[in-house]
């Protein structure tokens, strides 16, 4: 008896044309949407502050205005997280569209996960609820379920609980669907999208993932026929890898060990999970938690030809006097330009300055006066990107903790009914597991100064102000050799943005990967804009493209 579980969304604004794809491109039971994520509660709460009816993805209705009647006819069930800050809003909007177009559809949600009057000052807080909320809507029936903050794996785990009728301590089968549901969320990242060695198929118009469950909770990842992208152990490998930490990966329901995770090639497209094992919920329920930080503006001055750092340096002096207020000044010199080159573009850097404060008269007028005043006054060639604004308003997001007691989980029925979801039976304090062997070093021999991606794939992203950087190598042969080199303080000497930061490395040799979380790098999150990449999607990418000593039979 297998499920299968596709997926039609990885983020609030991914391709809307992809829920229709997924529904005619072959056999479907589930169809899943992932349209939050840190970034996206922020603008839900904002959208919220100007109509207190608003808080949910708004594209997830259009495109059942397009679906419904589809995934009616194929007897396909819907399940997403497009809720947002408002679930029960939703499902009131999508039964008023099942009526207005005639299709007896059940339609369900899920409560509890909204925390955010017991945090005076948030703008949201809600908490990361499981996934049998979901589950009791689907065996009470439901079409369509659409939940707020559910953990991006629970859009999963909740169908397979309902579809097999597991249990709250069936751990191993819990964190093989958890592993599973992790693939997925992300979309195309799993066939292609954003990855490493990307040149190896045809990823110009990737299609989604879905994954054939089975009772034991061994999975196989893999996409619809004749859809673009591909599917083998590096790409889910490099999903497996992506925002996460250690060897133990937690959530309401169960703690899916990555370390005991075992990937094998199952035919075209085709990459069977097994192996997983789970082990009892952590005792607390993690509290998403976004508030207004303040207000932000940003200059690009871009400095050409000869003598950029006395540009730069004479720049900053004249505006010290419009910054002085500000609570925070960042300036940063990017060395885009080259000497002798062959095109104005090349020829300049960019010099950029981000100023924060709680004010926006600091951030506003001060600093697009003053800049704008420097048009004919400054250094010569000067010019900038864009002129400054009025300074807008950035958000700040950070993690607190709960017991899992502190919500009322709630499955709302589509006759009206309300089935309270029991927390967690047993809980287990989230410790490190022990460190795992490490493989014999490779011998010595000749080596070569080359890029470390010839060799190994990365894929980094962020979870509020950290970052994480997932590092695998194709071969054992590689391995052996990145596992002994691939350091703490070889990465921070890699990457000097990390080298005052806290790091710790993770080791899954069974992904043969390590995993590396740099702690503060992202500063208050995403929404606060703190660095030029500000979801740390490319740092794996940056430490791909350094050079290391690299053994020449491994090139």
């Amino acid at each position: 008896m297998t499920l299968r579980i596709g997926n039609a969304s990885g983020f609030y604004g991914d391709r809307f044309d992809a829920m229709r794809e997924m529904l005619t491109g072959g056999e479907l039971d589930v169809l899943t949407g992932d349209y939050l994520a840190e970034l996206t509660m922020l603008i839900l709460g904002r959208d919220r502050l100007k109509d207190p009816g608003a808080g949910y993805a708004r594209t997830f209705l259009r495109q059942l205005e397009e679906c419904l009647g589809l995934a009616h006819e194929r007897g396909v069930r819907i399940v997403a997280n497009a809720g947002g800050l408002n679930a029960s809003g939703l499902a009131d909007r999508t039964r008023e569209l099942a009526d207005r177009l005639g299709l007896p559809v059940r339609v369900a949600h899920v409560e509890g996960d909204d925390l955010t009057g017991r945090y005076p000052g948030s703008l949201a807080a809600h908490a990361y609820l499981g996934g049998f909320g979901i589950a009791a809507c689907l065996r009470e029936g439901a079409d369509v379920v659409v939940t707020g903050r559910v953990t991006d794996a629970a859009l999963v785990t909740g169908p397979a609980a309902a579809h097999f009728g597991w249990g709250t301590t069936d751990y191993d089968r819990l964190a093989g669907a958890v592993v599973a549901g992790h693939v997925l969320e992300c979309g195309t990242q799993a066939t292609g999208g954003n990855y490493s060695f990307f040149q190896e198929g045809d990823v110009r118009r990737p299609g989604f993932p879905l994954a054939e469950l089975h009772e034991d909770g061994t999975a196989v990842i893999t996409k619809h026929p004749g859809t673009g992208g591909f599917v083998d152990v590096g790409t889910v490998t490099a999903q497996l890898l992506y925002e996460t930490q250690g060897a133990r990966y937690a959530g309401p329901d169960v703690t899916a060990r990555l370390d005991t995770v075992r990937l094998t090639q199952d035919g075209p497209d085709r990459v069977r999970i097994s192996g997983v094992r789970g082990e009892a919920p952590p005792p607390t329920l993690k509290v998403g938690l976004n508030r207004l930080g303040g207000f932000r503006n940003e200059v690009a001055f871009v400095l050409t030809g000869l003598d950029i750092e006395a540009k730069a340096a004479l720049v900053r002096e004249q505006m010290a006097p419009a910054l002085a207020k500000a609570a925070e000044v960042r300036w940063d010199l990017v060395r885009t330009d080259r000497p002798d080159a062959g095109t104005e573009e090349t020829a300049s850097a960019l010099l950029r300055l981000v100023v924060r404060d709680a004010n926006q008269e600091n951030v506003g007028r001060a600093l697009s006066g003053a800049a704008v005043e420097l048009a004919l006054a400054s250094y010569p060639g000067f010019h900038v990107l864009a002129p400054p604004g009025k300074g807008s308003p950035y958000g700040v997001f950070e993690d607190v903790y709960v017991p899992h007691g502190a919500v009322d989980h709630v499955a709302v029925l589509h006759d009206g009914r309300r089935l309270p979801v029991a927390p967690a039976q047993k809980t287990a304090v989230l410790d490190d597991p022990p460190a795992p062997s490490l493989p014999e070093p490779p011998p010595e021999g000749p080596t070569r100064r080359a890029p470390l991606g010839l060799i190994a794939g990365a894929r980094s992203g962020d979870k509020g102000g950290n970052a994480n950087i997932g590092v695998w190598a194709r071969t054992d042969e590689s391995w052996r050799w990145l596992a002994h080199t691939l350091t703490v303080d070889r990465l921070r000497e890699l990457l000097p943005e990390t080298a005052d930061l806290t790091v710790t490395r993770h080791t899954l040799p069974h992904l043969r990967a390590l995993n590396f979380v740099v702690e503060g790098i992202l500063g208050e999150g995403v929404a606060a804009q703190h660095r030029f990449d500000p979801q740390a999607k490319a740092l794996g990418e940056w430490l791909r493209s350094r050079h290391l000593d690299i053994p020449e039979g491994l090139l």
